[in-house]
């Protein structure tokens, strides 16, 4: 036994049983516990009878209890109090919140008077008792000094605050008011107004009256010399009594620089008149108005050098409409007036003359109103032609489009790319050029094949992802091919190139051993599902025939297992016709097999057969219904272009069209039928319509194009006929309809019906068997509905597998 079980299986009980403690364990009852010394149990006693004296008789608690208090708090008396009253007032869950934050309260203020009593702590703190034995705090008085720090900014005046709060004047500043009061006092000489409405920052900015005699600025520093006395005297006064100085305190203005003709005059220069010595006022300092304020505002009419002191410049002031900035012409209209009138073209002069700012709003507005778009003019004009009798004048061909189906790898794009190659819509060089590309990745085979594969996805793995499309030409009829792809993984594209088809081709691979893998593959779930469709018309072609050596029998054999399951799938034998081919050499493709082995087969060949097939009712007489199969924008500036094929109606440039489920409506700008532009579309036609007015957003693959006066129904549940395919009962599943693909569920199973009668053979069944017919109701788990009409045509699928396919009723 290992280790680890014989731990696993221990049996503890039996163990701690045995375990007799060993040497120096103390596990006997009051072993090992810690002696109290006699300073703990005198601090111990003396706690608690203080713990005791605080809570008081009032407060029922046990001595164990306090000294256990008391011992994990240290003996700290207050913390104990704290904890003690704290766990009292826990310890009762009936009491209330008011009792409880009184109690803390209590014990708060208990703590705190203990922690005071016992500290000695009879007032509150004091920095002096805290620095009583520092040295500096003990100066005599005799010996203390006053010292007194001038704040950066003076209090009161202009900064705010109380005119009586204003600090001791300093020197600068009374050397500063006495020689504003001294030059204030020149002024009110000359001009007692200018005195009154200036302001103390904004002196400087005061506009005189006129200049002096001579036209010359004096300074100061003509006058610094002969009043250096009384400078010094009204010094001495503001230094000595700055009260007395209060009132005439201002702050002092930069003294202007004085220019190098105006220097001091020498000592022994005679004494100037008193005109000379009285100081000019300053000239004006107002710039003249920007260009963005002349543009605005326009321009001041008075001169901005020398101004009266009356005059203050402020833009807000001008009369905007006296000059309007934006009356004349703009640059813009310059530039073009003097380009057309170099060419000799007449150019509409505009009306400039706009002497109000009515004038020119209304010209503006006048502007603006013929700018107004008309939105009718965007859209093409309807030549309200009657298409039905257009088309029944036409000596068109007639156009059919065929779907070509059948299993992976049993050679579809082969034998398309041969049948295009021997009617000459591509060249030789096209081929050769495939030929070289695909031999560098090993498939050389591949190189017809290629015609239709143009995906680097679908050439690298060799097989088809899309339905690609062509166009072929006979005598008789104007041929558009869909091939569509074979694996199961792509089986929603190829029900998608199944809905646009007319009838269909079925390529089977004749290969020993491959034919029987495709007839439990995608061989028989392509013929169930283009006869769901709605296709009657199938060509059977038995591909690589050569292979077998062109044999009768294998193709007998391939005809009569192909011919049982076709007609239990649906199809008449009338409208199922056989024949031996060869897509990689060509062989009864467009011209009959030269090969001895094959001419034991005398029918019509691929081509003749095609052209055999009965043109089908086109349904011109019923409302507009066009599924969109593809969204293209070249660019921004170039319409929304939608492609697919007309299923019912007509339609014609100009018309107006509905999409849905958006709502969304769009005019039809231009009509391209088969890539050639058209003037109208009927059904059964493959059309690309460039739209506009909608946007991109509004539609997406799938979605329904008709007309707003039969607008199709965006449906959330409907009721369908079904041919199940395999087992039906409530269930999740997709649904399909051409490139429509909406989440969904089988809500109920009505009945199952006759395949002959359509009559109810049980009602509510439990499930459906495959090859029976019945009657589900489906929800659709998509927001807003999907477009189905009645008698549309749907796939229902689940795990990638075809469950059932049928009508909506």
């Amino acid at each position: 036994m290992s280790r680890h079980k014989l731990v696993k299986n221990m049996n503890l009980d039996d163990e701690m049983d045995d375990f007799d403690g060993g040497d120096g364990y103390a596990y006997e009852e009051g072993a090992g516990q810690e002696e109290l010394s006699a300073e703990d149990k005198l601090q111990m006693q003396e706690g608690t009878a203080h713990v005791r004296s605080i809570l008081g008789p009032e407060v029922a608690i046990s001595d164990k209890d306090i000294q256990d208090s008391l011992w994990h708090y240290y003996y700290d008396v207050g913390k104990t109090v704290t904890y003690l009253l704290n766990q009292r007032s826990n310890s009762d869950p009936r009491k209330s919140k008011k009792a409880e934050d009184e109690s803390g309260k209590k014990a708060k203020v208990m703590s705190l008077q203990y922690m005071r009593a016992s500290d000695g702590c009879t007032r509150s703190f004091s920095a002096r008792d805290f620095f009583k034995d520092c040295p500096w705090l003990n100066i005599p008085l005799e010996r203390q000094g006053l010292i007194l720090i001038e704040p950066l900014f003076p209090r009161g005046g202009l900064f705010g605050g109380s005119a009586e709060a204003v600090p001791k004047v300093s020197k600068l500043a009374a050397l500063a008011a006495a020689r504003k009061k001294k030059e204030n006092e020149k002024l009110s000489e000359k001009d007692p107004t200018a005195v009154s409405n200036s302001i103390a920052l904004l002196d400087r900015l005061r506009i005189g009256d006129q200049p002096n005699a001579e036209g010359k600025r004096t300074t100061e520093a003509a006058n610094d010399r002969s009043g250096k006395t009384a400078r010094h005297n009204l010094f001495h006064t503001a230094s000595t009594n700055p009260p007395a100085m209060r009132e005439a305190r201002k702050y002092p203005a930069k003294k202007p620089k004085a220019p190098p003709e105006q220097a001091t005059p020498p000592p022994n220069e005679e004494a100037r008149s008193p005109s000379e010595d009285t100081p000019e006022p300053p000239p004006a300092l107002l710039a003249s108005p920007s260009t963005f304020a002349r543009t605005m505002f326009g321009s001041a009419s008075t001169s901005t050098s020398v101004m009266s002191s009356k005059v203050s410049f402020s833009p807000y002031t001008l009369n905007i409409a006296e000059s309007n900035p934006f009356a004349g012409p703009s640059p813009d209209d310059v530039v073009a007036s003097a380009q057309n009138s170099s060419k000799g073209m007449k150019g509409s002069k505009s009306n400039t003359k706009t002497t109000t700012s009515d004038r020119s709003t209304n010209g503006i507005a006048d502007g603006m109103s013929k700018v107004a778009i008309d939105a009718s003019a965007a859209h093409a004009k309807s030549k309200n032609l009657n298409v039905i009798a257009e088309y029944g004048r036409t000596n068109k061909k007639k156009a059919a489009n065929f779907v070509v189906i059948g299993h992976v790898d049993a050679g579809k794009s082969t034998l398309l790319g041969r049948l295009l190659l021997d009617l000459h819509v591509i060249d030789q060089r096209l081929v050769d050029k495939y030929r070289k590309e695909s031999e560098t990745i090993g498939k050389s085979s591949f190189a017809l094949a290629w015609v239709l594969d143009q995906g680097t996805e679908e050439r690298n793995r060799g097989v088809t992802i899309d339905i690609a499309t062509n166009r072929f030409e006979t005598d008789t009829t104007t041929f558009t091919i869909l091939d569509a792809p074979g694996h199961r993984d792509f089986i929603p594209n190829m029900i998608a190139g199944a809905s646009q088809a007319d009838f269909a081709v079925l390529v089977i691979d004749a290969s020993t051993g491959s034919f029987e893998s495709g007839l439990k593959g995608q061989t028989k779930e392509h013929a169930l599902l283009v006869r769901s469709m709605g296709v009657q018309r199938l060509i059977v072609a038995v591909n690589k025939l050569d292979t077998v050596a062109w044999s009768q029998d294998r193709f007998e054999e391939i005809q009569q297992q192909v011919s049982a399951f076709l007609s239990a799938a649906g199809f008449q034998p009338k409208n199922v016709s056989f024949l031996p081919c060869s897509g990689l050499t060509g062989a009864n493709i467009v011209s009959r097999s030269t090969d001895p082995n094959a001419a034991w087969y005398t029918g019509p060949i691929l081509l003749q057969q095609l052209e055999t097939s009965e043109p089908f009712t086109r349904a011109l007489e019923k409302p507009l219904r066009l599924p969109i199969d593809d969204i293209s924008r070249t660019n921004t500036q170039s319409p929304l272009s939608v492609s697919g094929r007309l299923e019912a109606g007509s339609i014609q440039v100009g018309d107006k069209i509905l999409a849905v489920p958006s709502g969304e409506t769009a005019f039809v700008k231009a009509i391209e039928v088969d890539s050639e532009p058209a003037d109208w579309a009927v059904a059964g036609q493959n059309v690309t319509l460039h739209l506009s007015d909608i946007d991109g957003a509004h539609l997406q693959h799938g979605d329904l194009l008709c007309s707003p006066s039969a607008p199709a129904q965006s449906v959330k549940s409907f009721t369908a006929k079904i041919l199940a395919f395999e087992h039906v009962t409530p269930m999740h599943l997709d649904v399909h309809r051409g490139r429509l693909h909406a989440p969904g569920r089988v809500t109920r199973l009505v009945a199952v019906l006759d395949k002959a009668t359509g009559l109810v053979v049980r009602k509510k069944p439990r499930l459906v068997k495959p090859g029976e017919v019945a009657r589900v109701v489906v929800e659709l788990d998509v927001e807003g509905g999907v477009p189905l009409d009645a008698a549309a045509r749907v796939v229902l699928r689940a795990g990638g597998e075809t469950v059932a396919a049928g009508l909506v009723e």
